[in-house]
């Protein structure tokens, strides 16, 4: 597995012992860039899931190379956007497998979290409460977590729904920039424009819960 990040196979998943997603077998190489595509109820949320560790297969093989450090993104549905914390609490969560979710911050910790911040155009939103952003501005903190987290393979779920043009152009060439310093970025996109665009490499689930990769 020396070039594959990642290999699937004959990989079900589901829920409760349902499958959701049935024998699906391919493999992410590293340094891809690689579209999640398909109709509502296809599985991508649950391949994402699947490959960070989320859900375990109900059979078949989810194999992450060793070494990878992992990086997932879930849809911001899924997320209580009005849970008091600030916006550094939350993108300090990305240090959590360095320093445990109760070791006090050092001083280069505070300053990876603000440069962060920078990168995603929060500079200044450190002390703002997540109930008080916009549905861009938690996005782009979503988007500073994961910089913060340094990993080297990346899932990130419907990161452009509901938000702005200018928030997914900065978000594209946020992953762009991964994909140039050659991390595995995984993203769920609805919008095929996008896909043919900027994704050199295309997986796409259909409603009978198979695969085809498209390059």
């Amino acid at each position: 597995m020396t070039d594959i990040s990642v290999r699937l196979s004959d990989l079900t998943l589901g829920y409760r012992g349902t499958p959701a997603l049935t024998s699906i077998s391919g493999c992410l190489h590293r340094g891809s860039l690689t579209a999640i595509t398909g109709p509502n109820g296809s599985g991508k949320s649950t391949l994402l899931k699947g490959i960070a560790g989320i859900l375990q297969p109900l059979s078949g093989r989810c194999t992450v190379a060793a070494g990878e450090c992992t990086a997932w993104l879930p849809q911001v549905a899924e997320l209580d956007r009005h849970f008091p914390a600030s916006v550094r609490d939350l993108v300090s969560l990305g240090l959590w497998t360095e320093r445990g979710l109760l070791q006090r911050h050092r001083a280069q910790d505070r300053q990876r979290v603000s440069a962060a911040l920078v990168t995603v155009g929060l500079d200044g939103f450190e002390n703002r409460s997540l109930g008080e952003l916009s549905g861009g501005q938690f996005q782009r903190a979503l988007f500073a977590r994961v910089i913060v987290q340094d990993a080297s393979l990346i899932l990130l779920d419907e990161p452009f729904n509901a938000v702005d043009s200018a928030t997914t152009r900065d978000m594209l060439a946020l992953i762009h920039r991964w994909h140039q310093q050659r991390r595995t970025v995984a993203v769920v996109v609805h919008d095929p424009d996008l896909v043919s665009r900027h994704f050199p490499q295309t997986l796409r689930l259909n409603g009978n819960h198979t695969a085809e990769v498209l390059s």
